[in-house]
């Protein structure tokens, strides 16, 4: 067996019967799953139990602080408090469904910053499409290779640790990547998540060039569709906000901020 169906391989009777086997191809990869940073707090959302028991055990063993929730009643509950890096949920739970309760956990600021990734047996694309309209950040179906699974994990936690993590300015302008902060001229601006970090990715290197394909990667990831004009679509949303003349278009290639003295 090359591909798991992860609700089916987590229940207890498998485990037992097909322990060998686990510990031959489950095992050994979960003893390697090491990051360099192990500070992370991650919540799992999920109504199986055993889901959660064997990630959270895992997760904990390689020094993350984990919480998990069973519905996403309880996930909106426990993120508002705890505040995670990661949130790992299902989209069908009882109570409330996980796009309802990723769109409930995007309105509160403090969780502007949280990575959301679905983790999910629905492959229908009206079902990803509401994922990601709802907010998510990621949308990986099941059945699922752990391999996968667990390199997409830290591919979302090191993305958003050290591609973003900084402090970028120039005389007129400051970005907080981590207190999710826009000062022009002494006044706040309100940016949407999406904008937020392509405004942060421009300003860390001023008047250099991203491509268009490096912006998609930074921003959106290389695993998220999105429409060829998404891109474009954000930067006039920028320019209104912040003024036409930081942000200057290079055309055929992509764009550049563009420091300008207060």
């Amino acid at each position: 067996m090359n591909i798991f169906n992860i609700n089916s391989m987590l229940s207890l009777h498998y485990f037992y019967k097909n322990r060998r086997f686990l510990e031959k191809n489950w095992f050994p990869l979960l003893r390697n799953f090491k990051l360099t940073m192990t500070s992370h707090k991650i919540l799992l959302v999920d109504d199986d139990e055993d889901i959660l028991d064997l990630l959270e055990y895992n997760l904990t063993k390689e020094g993350y602080s984990v919480e998990t929730a069973k519905n996403g009643k309880l996930a909106v509950e426990k993120a508002n408090t705890f505040i995670p890096d990661l949130i790992i949920m299902d989209v069908m739970m009882p109570e409330m469904d996980g796009i309802e309760a990723c769109a409930e956990i995007r309105q509160n600021p403090l969780l502007s910053n949280t990575i959301i990734t679905f983790l999910t047996a629905r492959s229908e694309d009206y079902s990803q499409i509401a994922g990601f309209d709802a907010g998510a950040d990621d949308y990986i179906t099941k059945p699922i290779k752990p391999k996968v699974l667990f390199s997409k994990i830290r591919g979302l936690l090191r993305r958003n640790s050290q591609e973003f993590k900084k402090v970028e300015a120039n005389s007129s302008m400051f970005v907080d990547r981590e207190k999710y902060v826009v000062m022009q001229n002494d006044i706040e601006i309100s940016l949407p998540k999406k904008e937020f970090e392509l405004l942060s990715l421009l300003m860390s290197r001023p008047n250099n060039v991203f491509t268009r394909d490096k912006i998609f990667t930074s921003v959106w990831g290389d695993d998220v569709v999105v429409g060829d004009r998404t891109i474009d679509v954000h930067i006039r949303k920028l320019r209104e906000k912040i003024g036409e003349d930081y942000i200057k278009t290079v055309k055929g290639v992509g764009y550049k901020f563009v420091a300008i003295e207060a």
